[in-house]
């Protein structure tokens, strides 16, 4: 029995209405800015970032998206498409276009997705989390300057308050789909940029003429390299809050501590889950995987355990921390506490002799005498320079 064909091309004299194709959704920020060098394809026309027909490693200059499918299918490259935050009609589209499993497209709809490798028929799909530092500029006051700040009301995305992740870090999601003739990426979140991605491969047309695998590659490359980067960009926020705990006359700032947790507990819940899916695609053969990228996705999967390793020495270090940070806090309020009770007692003895002598009995010792008053003064500075030299010498102020 023949094979059912792995796309659905659209003719050419069809004709889709705008508000069919894009919803109610207005455009992205990312996508408004960003000029396109051909035409997107119709049915994707609002989450389309760029699109182009690879022949041997090196883009063609079609024009015609619905060529370059058929192109493509009848051998001659693959049609490398890019989409970011498509809608749910959108991802219906897709599935239509490429003959994508709806399992697939559920889960590529689905910005939280955890970390994983699916085959679908004639389809490879893997779902990636990925990682951004938000700047010190871009945080909150009100979180000790820790907190994320939407550039405009088009960079809001639902989740964390004003997107997902910590108040350092932000996460969004990749999905990539490859099949015999094409790959398919769909990016999440504002933070999930693919800058440069596409250039780079061009630059490298045999890598790129291994197929849709290399941009398999590719893709899981760069997010692993951001990992790396965010993790030394946390590393040194983590040396500035070990400084200022340790330093001397200084308050230990515990919710800062915390918050820092926080977002390394979610850097461990993003980098985790990658790792199961990078060994079967190093170590597993697949139809789909070209045998020479195969050796890549090894080199990434170690890039991958050096950023699990640092961490989890980070989560290690952050512990320590607020622990000793929680001792000092303490230690301090002991010390507070033993300098108001020194100074307590030593304003409870003139207190006391003023209060004897305040009771005002006619037979009270040197009560009528010339130098009673006097006397009484100095007993009582006598008494209280006595107490403060043992309480200094106690170390109690």
């Amino acid at each position: 029995m023949a094979r059912p064909p792995l796309v659905k091309v659209l003719p050419l004299t069809r004709t889709l209405p705008l508000r069919a194709v894009a919803g109610t959704r207005r455009p992205t920020a990312e996508a408004m800015s960003t000029p396109l060098p051909v035409p997107v394809p119709r049915v994707l026309l609002d989450a389309a970032i760029d699109w182009a027909l690879y022949t041997d490693g090196l883009r063609t200059d079609c024009l015609d998206f619905d060529l370059a499918c058929e192109k493509a299918r009848g051998g001659e490259g693959f049609v490398w498409l890019g989409l970011h935050e498509p809608s749910a009609d959108q991802l219906t589209q897709l599935g239509e276009v490429f003959d994508l499993h709806p399992l697939a497209l559920e889960d590529a709809a689905n910005p939280r997705q955890r970390a994983k490798v699916e085959r679908y028929d004639d389809v490879l799909f893997l779902a990636l989390r990925t990682l951004a530092y938000i700047e010190r500029s871009d945080r909150l006051p009100g979180f000790h300057g820790y907190g994320a700040v939407p550039h405009s009301p088009l960079d809001v995305t639902p989740g964390r308050g004003q997107g997902e992740g910590g108040e350092i870090v932000e996460t969004g999601a990749v999905m990539v789909f490859i099949g015999e003739f094409f790959a398919i990426t769909v990016r999440h979140g504002r933070h999930a940029s693919m800058v440069g991605l596409r250039r780079r491969l061009e630059t490298r047309p045999q890598q790129l003429g291994l197929g849709p695998s290399a941009v398999l590659h590719a893709v899981c490359d760069q997010v692993v390299d951001n990992y790396l980067a965010v993790a030394d960009q946390v590393n040194e926020d983590i040396e500035e809050i070990e400084n200022s705990v340790f330093a001397t006359r200084t308050v230990t700032d515990v919710e800062r501590i915390y918050q820092l947790k926080r977002d390394i507990i979610e850097m461990k819940r993003t980098t985790g889950p990658l790792a199961l899916p990078l060994h079967e695609l190093a170590e597993r053969p697949r139809r789909l995987v070209h045998p020479d990228i195969r050796e890549y996705f090894r080199d990434v999967s170690d890039h991958l355990a050096r950023v699990r390793d640092q961490i989890q020495g980070y989560d290690e270090l952050l512990g320590s921390i607020l622990q000793a940070g929680l001792a000092r806090l303490t230690v301090s309020e002991n010390e507070d506490m033993r300098k108001i009770s020194a100074w307590v007692a030593i304003a409870a003895v003139p207190t006391m002799i003023a209060g004897i002598y305040g009771m005002n009995f006619e037979q009270m010792p040197e009560l009528h005498q010339v130098w009673g008053y006097p006397a009484v003064l100095t007993l009582m500075a006598g008494c209280c320079a006595a107490m403060y030299r043992g309480f200094k010498r106690n170390r109690w102020l």
